[in-house]
């Protein structure tokens, strides 16, 4: 009896330590692990998100950043993680869509997480060298089905957004034209304003300032709604190819069986960071703007990122891309 007695106090004493830790989520410090280099724009992203949640959380957030395989690698890091709300996983179309289908993963990118929020939103766009011939996206259809396979389109990798985004348009609108790929975007970036490849669809808060100089041209933008950042440059619906759009949204998870508690925790803390006037500045100055506050949700990332998986899976399983 008094054994029994001893294991039940053991255990109510052990459920008060879990209860007491949960309530006071966080007691250290955070980290959210970014799957690219230092000084991109999801890391540019991630360090200004995770000076606003310093304060509502009461705890340091810490960036990690983990790159390698397309980003891959730092999410395989988060779904190792211990599920306790201390590691982060900020991620996009490619880590938690995209490289599912292009990759033979050691996790599965829904099931072994938890949405927490989704963050912030930028279009991808037709951009092309300032002296390429066609003055709209109407005239490079026609000026790529007349000469079919002599444009270049730069894409960073294989299998990433920009690949498969060409790759989709080309299917799209019976066009054909050579891939050019590149590690990283600045030197695609580089060599589309020196003129030595002729277009990307990339994601467009990275050549705004090219496009505003004149050093570029974007022929349209893969959104339902003209981009607040360059009003002048209209939708492919209003260009003529109608439905055609590819954004590059980010948003949190944690590794799965994260407590319920901490998870709204979390969530409170993110969407309280994400209220602050300053930091949708600082995210408008980078090319990005918030998802509305009804959608920075679990649910509403977790069907984003559902419709997502549904609509590039079959174009890529169709069109054989395979990650390098």
């Amino acid at each position: 009896m008094k054994a029994r007695l001893c294991l039940l106090a053991i255990a109510f004493g052990l459920g008060a330590i879990a209860t007491a830790s949960a309530q006071v989520y966080p007691s250290r410090p955070v980290t959210i692990v970014v799957p690219y280099p230092a000084g991109g724009p999801s890391d540019t992203l991630a360090r200004i998100l995770a000076e606003a949640m310093r304060i509502p959380l009461g705890q340091p957030v810490i960036i990690e950043n983990v790159s390698g395989a397309g980003g891959a690698l730092g999410v395989g890091r988060v779904a190792r993680a211990a599920p306790d709300g201390y590691t982060l996983s900020l991620g996009h179309v490619q880590t938690h869509v995209i490289n599912a289908a292009t990759q033979s993963l050691p996790y599965d990118v829904v099931k072994d997480f938890e949405p927490v929020s989704l963050l912030a939103d930028t279009p991808q766009w037709i951009a092309a060298r300032a002296q390429f011939p066609a003055a709209n996206l109407g005239e490079l259809i026609a000026w790529m089905k007349a000469n079919p396979g002599k444009a270049t389109a730069g894409a960073v990798g294989v299998g990433g957004p920009t690949d498969i985004a060409a790759i989709y348009f080309q299917n799209y609108t019976g066009t054909k034209f050579q891939l050019v790929p590149y590690r990283g975007g600045a030197p695609l970036v580089q060599d589309l304003v020196a003129g030595q490849i002729d277009l990307t669809f990339g994601q467009a808060a990275n050549y705004l300032e090219h496009v505003r100089a004149g050093r570029l041209k974007a022929y349209a933008v893969l959104a339902k709604a003209r981009w607040w950042a360059a009003p002048d440059v209209p939708t492919m619906d209003e260009a003529g190819v109608p439905g055609f759009y590819a954004s590059f949204w980010h948003g949190l998870w944690v590794p799965r069986a994260t407590p319920k508690d901490v998870l709204v925790r979390l969530h409170a803390g993110v969407v309280e960071a994400l209220a602050d006037p300053m930091l949708a500045k600082r995210f408008k100055d980078i090319g990005q703007e918030l998802w509305p506050r009804a959608q920075q949700t679990p649910e509403a990332l977790a069907a984003l990122q559902k419709a997502e998986i549904e609509k590039w899976s079959p174009i890529i399983k169709a069109a054989n891309i395979k990650a390098e």
